[in-house]
């Protein structure tokens, strides 16, 4: 310990400006990254975090206001310190150093914005609405009683995933493994279906 922090004191002091911001942005970045793989959230996930709580439609709207956000504050800084280390020796005027630091810190902001919007595009195609199974032929999972007189399970394939959801209908029971067509939505968790003989 006494070795690093004789290293660290030996730095010129702008050296150890870029290692104290690369360090403490990597450290945030690290346990944030952790933290949203687990489950826990994001540490900026309150009313602060504007760009991660907003549909992402609205990100080219507020992009200003997504500037400020505190989660691209942080990767400004990772990509803002390690581009100041990486080019201490390659570059010798302290100010053109500063200045490609800044540009890479925001470019690094670009690209998590650029990779958070795609992932939301991609979440937002896979979600599953149950408005879409309406006329639908899927397969009984459970037992669904008849006459509406209970609920049952059905399994819905749309897009490219199979969704368990609840089922009713009006005719006679219909055992497990039929198949069946949604004939509407009775809620957001339970559909009404007829056995395929139904129709006409």
């Amino acid at each position: 310990m006494e070795t690093i922090s004789a290293w660290y004191s030996s730095l010129d002091p702008m050296l150890r400006f870029y290692w104290g911001v690369a360090i403490f942005a990597t450290i945030v970045f690290a346990i944030q990254t952790t933290m949203s793989f687990v489950g826990f959230g994001d540490i900026d996930s309150g009313s602060s975090d504007i760009d991660f709580d907003t549909d992402t439609d609205s990100l080219d709207d507020a992009g200003a206001m997504h500037l400020l956000s505190i989660r691209n504050i942080f990767y400004f800084l990772l990509g803002f310190g390690w581009t100041g280390i990486s080019l201490w020796d390659t570059i010798a005027d302290r100010v053109l150093l500063g200045i490609c630091a800044a540009l890479v810190g925001c470019v690094f902001v670009a690209l998590f914005m650029l990779l958070f919007r795609q992932m939301m595009k991609l979440q937002s195609n896979g979600a599953f609405c149950i408005e879409d199974s309406v006329g639908k032929v899927c397969d009984v999972y459970l037992r669904i009683p008849g006459s509406n007189q209970g609920q049952g399970k059905v399994q819905v394939s749309l897009g490219g995933s199979v969704h368990e959801v609840n089922a009713c209908t009006a005719d006679s029971p219909i055992p497990s493994g039929s198949k069946v067509r949604v004939v509407r939505v009775v809620d957001k968790h339970t559909l009404e279906v007829e056995p395929l003989g139904n129709e006409p």
